[in-house]
């Protein structure tokens, strides 16, 4: 885990708003030797003066708490999603299209290829999906129900709903799809 630098971002804030160190420590109601302590790292702020500092700075508190994100990695280049191939089920690919696998979003693609289906069993999650069908028709289960869906329908399968995939043409269908958890 990436150490947090309170201090730092507190600085790239009061840099943008053209704030000196005195400007900002006189909004803020801290002397000037703190704010500047603050920033080179060399004290931690009170809860009450970091809140009267993203005060004056017009951010929200927990802005200092989040982690800088390298803008590249948040991109999947077509050419380079992982695949997913589930034991028992080598004519089923899940290609990842969401980077990293730490949020609470599942975004993926599922190819089925012809005549299978995504699972024996049907199966449920604690978290609710949304589908796209990019290419040929499915067979959705909803627990006892069976629903064929188009090129271009979209589903919502709600949450504990015992659901399974099957493509029963001849041509190979590609389902897009985010599971909430």
């Amino acid at each position: 885990m990436n150490d947090l630098n309170i201090g730092e971002k507190i600085s790239q804030f009061r840099k943008k708003q053209n704030l000196s160190i005195r400007d900002l420590a006189k909004l803020a109601n801290v002397t000037p030797s703190l704010l500047s302590q603050i920033e080179r790292g060399l004290s931690n702020p009170s809860v009450n003066s970091l809140k009267s500092i993203a005060s004056s700075l017009n951010v929200p508190l927990f802005t200092f708490f989040i982690s800088e994100v390298n803008k590249k990695d948040l991109i999947v280049r077509g050419n380079n999603r992982k695949k997913v191939i589930l034991p028992g089920s080598d004519n089923v690919i899940y290609e990842v299209l969401a980077p990293g696998i730490t949020d609470n979003l599942e975004f993926a693609i599922m190819n089925l290829a012809p005549n299978t289906s995504s699972c024996n069993e049907p199966i449920h999650h604690n978290g609710y999906e949304i589908a796209y069908i990019l290419e040929g028709e499915v067979n959705l289960y909803l627990d006892d129900e069976k629903f064929t869906l188009y090129k271009d329908d979209s589903v919502k399968v709600t949450i504990g709903t015992n659901h399974r995939w099957e493509n029963t043409s001849n041509n190979e269908s590609k389902v897009i799809f985010a599971v909430v958890l």
